[in-house]
């Protein structure tokens, strides 16, 4: 007993680093797509997300424009992939929601302010595309304004932290959280 040092933290700051614990076993589910219960989702996870190079037969033009407009190259190169895993032809980054072409797939970088997005969001959904925000979560209008998208939504959206997918297309309504 006599020795024994006394640190000076109590419970509360030694228990301090739990407190995300609730949020973080409720992802830790879908780690490395265990969890998924769609075979879609599933091949996203494990086809795109997990894989580290680019696809060969992916192509570059959108993994080149990413780069471009600063995007990170691990991000770029798991759109680009998604581009190849979904069969995409088409793409437009931070287009005009009144004057965009048809393309199978939309992305609305950073410098897309929130109040747009919710107009590329309905643009999306009318050309059956995907819509793919980056940093949905970057201040707190942008994810207010992307839960709102989400919520309206009629097909499935997959969070992954850097980007929100949102899918227009025949699968029923699934939210996903990685």
């Amino acid at each position: 007993m006599y020795g024994m040092k006394i640190s000076g933290r109590n419970i509360k700051r030694r228990l301090y680093g739990l407190r995300m614990l609730p949020s973080n076993l409720k992802r830790a589910r879908y780690f490395r797509g265990h969890g998924v219960h769609s075979p879609f989702v599933y091949a996203v996870v494990r086809q795109v997300f997990m894989r580290r190079k680019l696809n060969p037969e992916a192509g570059t033009a959108l993994y080149d424009a990413l780069l471009s407009r600063g995007i990170s190259q691990r991000r770029a190169i798991q759109l680009q992939n998604l581009m190849a895993h979904c069969g995409y032809e088409c793409f437009d980054i931070d287009c005009d929601p009144a004057t965009a072409p048809r393309s199978d797939m939309i992305i609305a970088t950073t410098e897309v302010m929130p109040e747009r997005l919710k107009e590329m969001a309905a643009r999306a959904a009318e050309m059956r595309s995907t819509l793919c925000i980056m940093s949905p979560a970057a201040d707190r209008s942008r994810d207010e304004t992307c839960r709102g998208i989400v919520e309206a939504h009629r097909c499935t959206s997959i969070d992954n932290r850097g980007y929100l997918l949102i899918f227009n297309n025949y699968l029923p309504k699934q939210r996903f959280r990685l």
